[in-house]
């Protein structure tokens, strides 16, 4: 059974910084394959992508993020990052880790992000 567990979530004051961390495993689990994303829901949205990482290190980001979120990976450590920097309210939301391979994919339990004054 693949685990995910997300961390690094919290409050911050717009313009602030967080970053989350997830790492991965399970029994042979082959990290270094996954593309590996972030996700967030906020309270009455849909679940939308936020970044993502593939096994080659090709990176996407929805455009609300673009130029102030950061993903990266180390796949020695089976982990994935969000850098989150000039935080707006609107990117209140729970974060999920998503790690995808052909027909397999793992979600994470969710973190949560409030940004408020």
């Amino acid at each position: 059974q693949v685990q995910l567990v997300e961390s690094g979530g919290g409050s911050v004051q717009p313009g602030g910084s967080l970053k989350l961390s997830c790492a991965a495993s399970a029994y042979r689990f082959i990290f270094s394959i996954y593309t590996m994303a972030w996700y967030r829901q906020a309270p009455g949205k849909q679940r939308e992508m936020v970044a993502t990482i593939t096994a080659g290190k090709t990176t996407e980001y929805t455009d609300s993020v673009k130029g102030r979120f950061t993903i990266s990976r180390d796949n020695a450590k089976n982990t994935v990052y969000l850098q989150m920097n000039g935080l707006k309210p609107e990117d209140t939301a729970v974060y999920y880790c998503n790690a995808e391979s052909g027909p397999r994919t793992y979600w994470g339990q969710g973190t949560q992000v409030t940004v408020s004054s």
